[in-house]
Parts: structure tokens; C-alpha cells; sequence
């Protein structure tokens, strides 16, 4: 009976350091994911955000259904990107759970976008307090994001 009990604990204990490592491993791949898609906005470029989400994803931005990704880049955050002179993110957090083959993540931020000088040479800038909330899936070993819902209100 020792010996059963001495191999189960060292079968739990062995497993649950696998594990820490695994999840571990796994947070650290979606907060890849998420910085790479904060860093293009920022460098004002939709290139290389494709493969960040599923081509059935699903895009949510201040009570407004966007569609897809692809849709959303096309037919909004593409366009508005063009007049944008600066995007910039502070006071960024993020918090990321994951429950395979799942992921979810809630950012909060400060963004400040410097619109480009209209023709009296002039540039708008927009401050506002943010969160977003995000559900990626791991397919064929990779993350992706699926749903994203953001919402934002004036900074104070």
C-alpha cells in the first residue's frame, strides 16, 4: 500500500511540473500572438496580422459587429489606418487564461491615435481608455484568435 501511494504521488507530482511547463509554454505563444498584433497596429500596418486570426474570426468594436477579420481590415481599421499618423498604446496589461484548446485574454490600455494634418495643416489626436477581450483556438499547433470585442471611452 506504501509503495502504491509513494507512485501515485510521484506520478502527481511529476505530471503537474509537465503541466506548469505546458501552460507555461502555451501563455507565452498567445501573448505572442497578441503583441504581434498590437505592434503592427502601432507600426500602422495590417501586414503580417492575417494568419492572427481564423478565417471564420469574428470582430466586435464598440457595440458594432465588424465580420471577419479580413472584412473589418477591408472595410474599416485598413481605411482609418491611412490617416493615421501615430497609434500608440501606454498603460498596457493584459491578462491571459488558458483552458486548451482555448485562450482567453483581456488587454486594457490607453491608445492615442495622431490623426494626419488635414489641409490646414493641423492633426487631430485622440485619446481614449480601452479594453478588449479575445478568444484564440489552437489549431494544427497554432494560436489564433477567433473572437475579439473592443470598446473604448474618453481618457481622463
Amino acid at each position: 500500500m506504501r509503495k502504491l501511494t509513494t507512485i501515485l504521488t510521484l506520478f502527481a507530482i511529476t505530471t503537474s511540473q509537465v503541466y506548469c511547463q505546458n501552460a507555461k509554454k502555451e501563455k507565452e505563444a498567445v501573448l505572442k500572438v497578441m503583441k504581434s498584433y498590437k505592434e503592427a497596429l502601432q507600426n500602422l500596418t495590417t501586414e503580417g496580422t492575417y494568419e492572427l486570426f481564423a478565417s471564420d474570426s469574428e470582430v466586435f468594436e464598440s457595440g458594432g459587429v465588424e465580420g471577419s477579420y479580413a472584412h473589418y481590415i477591408e472595410h474599416h481599421l485598413g481605411p482609418e489606418l491611412e490617416h493615421f499618423k501615430k497609434f500608440d498604446f501606454s498603460d498596457y496589461q493584459i491578462d491571459v487564461e488558458v483552458d486548451l484548446p482555448y485562450a482567453f485574454t483581456t488587454e486594457t490600455y490607453i491608445y492615442t491615435i495622431v490623426l494626419n494634418p488635414n489641409d490646414k495643416g493641423e492633426g487631430r489626436t485622440i485619446k481614449k481608455k480601452g479594453v478588449a477581450t479575445s478568444i484564440l483556438k489552437r489549431v494544427d499547433g497554432k494560436w489564433q484568435i477567433i473572437k475579439t470585442h473592443s470598446s473604448s471611452r474618453n481618457a481622463k
